[in-house]
């Protein structure tokens, strides 16, 4: 599964349609990040992804939990979207 680190940077806009693309090809995407301003752009981007598919007729599920990443030699917690995409009538 492809997985997109996004931080309190990234434009939610960018990253939606990157999601949206893997959506439409793999079927689903793996969202990580890193505090809470990097959780607020990938919630925001989830959000915005999903308007992106609905006209193709999917939608998405997602399913968040907490990993341990190794950054720099020490352990971080990351938020993780465990994103699937999901056929619609």
């Amino acid at each position: 599964m492809e997985t997109l680190r996004v931080s309190g940077k990234s434009r939610p806009n960018a990253v939606a349609g990157a999601i949206a693309a893997l959506l439409r090809t793999k079927g689903e995407v793996e969202v990580q990040a890193i505090g809470p301003a990097a959780v607020n752009q990938a919630v925001k981007a989830i959000a915005i992804a999903r308007g992106y598919i609905q006209p193709e007729n999917l939608d998405l599920t997602t399913q968040p939990s907490f990993v341990k990443l190794e950054l720099e030699d020490e352990e971080r917690t990351a938020v993780r979207f465990a994103i699937t995409g999901v056929k619609t009538a």
